[in-house]
């Protein structure tokens, strides 16, 4: 005799959407009542073998009405994998209405959302009765709603909220019916739902059935799953099984566990209960990892629990974690549409770019300072095949020998002191199937050329202090602006580690040798910097006869200048380059010596030794004293990307060449006289340096 089920919810809608995931997947035995809270019919005697309530609230309201035999299920609602993919696809920081039938439905479902990892925008619970004006809101829709949605900005509508498979296990375990979720219907009917993770392990080392409640749930897997009896016999499998090794119940069930893998020591499992760690074999030509887990209870083996995995899944899975480790971070922002210039030599060396995009050979990108190297390399990333995956950068200049190599390689726990627990994977690793950019790559110790040469040639990685290889699959782009030809001459840079970077050489143009450009780059910054003023035709024909030596970076820095003048037209005299001051007239003779030996020093540093003279010079003149951890605050405010230990070494460099004083313990540091020169000196040249 057919079973008998009672639907009662809000509305007809949601009612007859799990009526029709029941039927589906008991098929014809049972037969369904649907019932409505506000509808008349709903308040009389219910008899029913299993009543569906939509929600606790609905269950207040109907229980003097229900038969005492009844059993009770409250329905666990999820959503479909299409009205997931709806809500990931919502823009990032996006505050959301989320409308549902009720109060406690509306909060439940916005907790669900949640918990299936939806973080990365903000909802807010709405239902019947709210008073909520919706204009101008973004609005999530679980099919109709009685919310009025007037107005609205947007709405996503992500269909009616389905059963989740824990509801259908407890009607088919209530009704006796879980034998007939024993087909393949349990797995097509949830491969379009998102469901909570609910712990297959703890549900496995908390039962002794291998009945048809685990039958269910292997079916959903993706995992290839085989149960074999004490004796060895296989007596169960799920379809992931049957699609990664072929096996059938012709000529699987029954069989002994040995016969289909002969070389794996399976007696050792049955007999001493002893687990099969992972191993790698290879099955219809796909590599395969596989593992055997006895389930014991009391000391009684029950059977053996066989998974399967195909290596390529496994991969796949690994960059999605690999992917949630690093979050958004490890992102090209730039495309080829970036680099501005129309003059021949740009579109050429643009050409030459984008044909090296389809390749995934190393990339060299060589050029003076301010030619747009980085800008080039993440274009090119962003055109390759690999611009889904991560584009990881490192400065090779910025961080010391031993940071570098723990950055780039990753620790295990415990490799060093003061090392993270739990360890940390390294940049090689989260640039895994992407790219990994290495700036100043001509920075590099030479010790650790010889490691990273390595992994070009093998591969594969290991973390400080660990004992296994890593496989990664990256690709290289690195730049320069040194002569990596002469440093390998002079002993500073491997020359085999060069011909594995420069497979693909690409020397960018410096600014002069474009001159065309620079006008239409002067115009187009201009733009982007919503800036306003004009340039005399004396003023333009000098700064397209200028040297560049700052190339665009230099060009970009005039303007900045030419907006802080505040005037609007720009002429000759006007131009920084062609009113410099001589640093000859501020400087007595000793003093001439020291600035030149610490200008050759600094380098590229400048615009940060400018921040931290500025800082002790305010500070002085308002009798404050500035120490390395004040300086670190006020850069992090400003957007300055210095350390607290690159602070310290640039302090130590300042008073070494009598700029500053360093005062022991909580004194802080004081500018010099001789620094005051220096700083006054570098704010007004440095255009040029």
């Amino acid at each position: 005799m057919n079973k008998k089920i009672a639907i009662i919810g809000y509305g007809k809608d949601a009612v007859d959407t799990y009526g029709k995931q029941i039927t589906a997947l008991f098929s014809n035995n049972l037969s369904i009542e649907k019932f409505y809270i506000d509808e008349p019919n709903v308040r009389k005697v219910i008899n029913a073998d299993l009543i569906l309530v939509q929600s606790y609230y609905i269950l207040r309201k109907v229980k003097p009405y229900l038969n005492l035999e009844s059993k009770i299920v409250i329905a666990n609602r999820t959503i479909s994998k299409t009205g997931f993919n709806k809500i990931m696809n919502i823009p990032k920081g996006s505050h959301v209405w989320l409308l549902d039938e009720s109060m406690e439905m509306s909060i439940e479902m916005v907790c669900l959302l949640y918990e299936l990892g939806i973080r990365h925008v903000e909802i807010t619970p709405m239902y019947p009765g709210i008073d909520r004006d919706v204009s101008g809101k973004n609005l999530i829709l679980l099919g109709k709603s009685a919310c009025n949605t007037k107005g609205a900005k947007q709405i996503i509508n992500i269909g009616h909220s389905l059963l989740d498979i824990i509801t259908i296990l407890d009607i088919g375990e209530k009704l006796n019916l879980l034998y007939i979720l024993q087909n393949q219907n349990i797995r097509m009917g949830y491969k379009e739902i998102v469901s909570k993770n609910f712990g297959l392990s703890y549900v496995i080392g908390q039962t002794n059935r291998f009945g048809s409640e685990l039958k269910v749930l292997l079916q959903v897997l993706d995992d290839g799953i085989i149960g074999i009896d004490p004796e060895g016999k296989i007596y169960t499998y799920n379809e992931g099984a049957e699609e990664i090794i072929g096996i059938n119940k012709n000529n699987a069930l029954g069989k002994d566990i040995a016969e289909l893998f002969p070389n794996l020591p399976f007696d050792m499992v049955l007999k001493n209960i002893h687990p099969l760690t992972e191993r790698l074999i290879k099955i219809n030509g796909y590599d395969v990892v596989l593992s055997a887990h006895p389930l014991v209870n009391s000391g009684i083996l029950y059977g053996v629990v066989v998974i399967i995995k195909k290596f390529n899944d496994i991969e796949k899975k690994q960059y999605r974690f690999r992917a949630q480790i690093i979050g958004q971070g490890y992102r090209a922002k730039y495309t080829f549409d970036d680099i501005l210039g129309e003059s021949e030599i740009i579109k050429k060396y643009k050409k030459i770019a984008r044909r090296m995009a389809d390749s995934d050979s190393s990339i060299l990108i060589t050029g003076e300072s301010g030619t747009g190297k980085e800008l080039f390399a993440q274009a090119i990333h962003n055109s390759s095949s690999r611009k889904n995956y991560p584009f990881v950068a490192v400065n090779c200049a910025a961080i010391t020998e031993s940071l570098l190599e723990s950055e780039l390689f990753g620790y295990e726990e415990g490799a060093f002191t003061g090392a993270r627990k739990g360890g940390k994977p390294g940049l090689f690793e989260l640039a895994h199937k992407g790219t990994l950019f290495l700036d100043e790559i001509g920075e590099m110790p030479l010790n650790l050329q010889t490691k990273l040469l390595r992994v070009l040639q093998e591969r594969e990685v290991m973390r400080i202090g660990g004992s296994g290889l890593i496989k990664v699959d990256i690709r290289i782009i690195s730049v320069t602006n040194r002569n990596l030809r002469n440093m390998i001459s002079q002993g500073k840079f491997r020359k085999d580690l060069y011909y594995r970077l420069s497979v693909l050489p690409l020397n960018l143009p410096p600014l002069r040798d474009r001159r065309d450009d620079i006008i239409p780059l002067f115009n187009e910054i201009k733009s982007q910097l919503n800036v306003n003023f004009t340039l005399t035709k004396s003023a333009e024909n000098a700064l397209i006869h200028h040297n560049w030596n700052g190339n665009v970076r230099e060009l970009k820095n005039y303007i900045e200048y030419f907006t802080s003048l505040g005037i609007k037209t720009i002429d000759l005299e006007d131009l920084p380059f062609y009113r410099e001051k001589s640093h000859k007239s501020i400087f007595n003779s000793n003093e001439e010596i020291i600035f030149k030996k610490f200008l050759s020093e600094i380098d590229k540093d400048v615009e940060k030794y400018i921040f931290l003279l500025s800082e002790l010079d305010r500070g002085y003149k308002n009798k404050k004293r500035m120490g390395r951890r004040s300086l670190y605050k006020i850069a992090r405010q400003k957007n300055i990307f210095l350390s607290e230990q690159e602070i310290r070494v640039m302090l130590i460099e300042l008073e070494k060449n009598l700029m500053i004083k360093i005062n022991r313990g909580r004194g802080g540091s004081v500018i010099t006289n001789f620094g005051e020169k220096v700083l006054n000196y570098l704010k007004d040249n440095s255009m040029k340096l």
